[in-house]
């Protein structure tokens, strides 16, 4: 009995880990995708972005092949649609419209929506530490993004229409979340990470290309994919974005969430505001002010004290 405990213990606090991760990595996905949105649209960037990712995460299905049922495929497919061209179009056309300071704030929410979200529709239990860790880390991550001093450097001005598109995204996140937690109840981590990022991948095939292979017949005129003006960053840029941020950190967030509840993994989630806020700050000339400081302090204070309390196992933590 105590060596289950403790293997259930180091379990939990590597997924934990692979939480933090994740969220790290997130945290540069702004920072490369406004590099290579100098160059191209939002639609080709995010397809470029995960057609690197499937490089990652083709030999994974290849090496992991399963049979789904009907209503296994059905979540998937919807967890596919969900989390990948709608998340990820909607919250870059936001990014187009707003700062990335703007759009870092918006994500900063995205925890205290995840333990809503898991404990209304995942039957997950958060007690008022729990709670208190995830606003604490919200409250560091708003600090965070807040506390840089905005410059004039071209860059678009916030808008309601960009910071709305984000949080919009935050939603389909939330349910793509959700139903890849549901998946992984019958389905390792890694099936599902590589089937949700290939289906997905093939659905923005198809949202980005489709309109261009049918402009013959609209008779509209559609920018092809670019690729021989597209520069050695810009293609960097987008390998990173597709191989780490992407496919990497999917499948973590996943591995992670697979070993602790979705609820208590969100306070992770304030790593990607944070430092994409650090990024953005050096993309638009921006200087870290005190606030920063402290709030860099609440969500790693958060993010200690939440893993490290003494707590049992919940139900909804499923060991391997």
């Amino acid at each position: 009995m105590h060596v289950t405990q403790k293997t259930g213990r180091s379990l939990e606090l590597l997924g934990y880990g692979a939480c933090a991760l994740a969220g790290t990595l997130w945290g540069t996905g702004f920072y490369f995708g406004r590099l290579a949105l100098n160059e191209m649209s939002v639609g080709h960037m995010v397809l470029y972005r995960f057609l690197f990712a499937t490089l990652g995460m083709l030999p994974v299905a290849l090496m992991h092949r399963v049979r789904l049922n009907r209503s296994e495929m059905g979540t998937l497919l919807l967890a596919a649609f969900l989390g990948i061209p709608v998340q990820f179009l909607l919250q870059f056309h936001g990014l187009a419209l707003t700062t990335v300071s703007h759009a870092s704030l918006m994500v900063g929410s995205m925890p205290v929506l995840l333990a809503a979200a898991a404990a209304l529709f995942a039957g997950e239990r958060l007690d008022w530490f729990g709670w208190l860790a995830l606003c604490g880390s919200t409250l560091g991550a708003a600090l965070v993004v807040l506390g840089g001093k905005h410059g004039t450097g071209g860059y678009e001005q916030p808008t309601l229409t960009g910071d709305l598109l984000v949080i919009a995204s935050l939603v389909t996140a939330l349910a793509w979340i959700l139903l890849s937690k549901k998946l992984m109840e019958t389905h390792s981590p890694p099936v599902v990470t590589a089937y949700t990022i290939l289906s997905g991948t093939l659905m923005l095939v198809v949202w980005v290309l489709g309109p261009w292979v049918l402009s013959p017949w609209t008779h509209q005129h559609v920018e092809p994919m670019p690729f021989r003006h597209v520069s050695a960053l810009a293609w960097t840029a987008l390998a990173i974005s597709g191989l780490a941020c992407t496919a990497t950190t999917t499948f973590l967030w996943n591995w992670g969430i697979h070993h602790v509840p979705a609820s208590r993994a969100g306070v992770f989630l304030n790593i990607e505001p944070a430092l994409g806020s650090v990024l953005g700050v050096e993309l638009l000339g921006e200087h870290l002010g005190p606030y920063a400081w402290v709030g860099g302090a609440l969500i790693l204070g958060a993010a200690i004290a939440l893993t490290t309390r003494s707590h049992e196992p919940e139900p909804q933590v499923i060991l391997e």
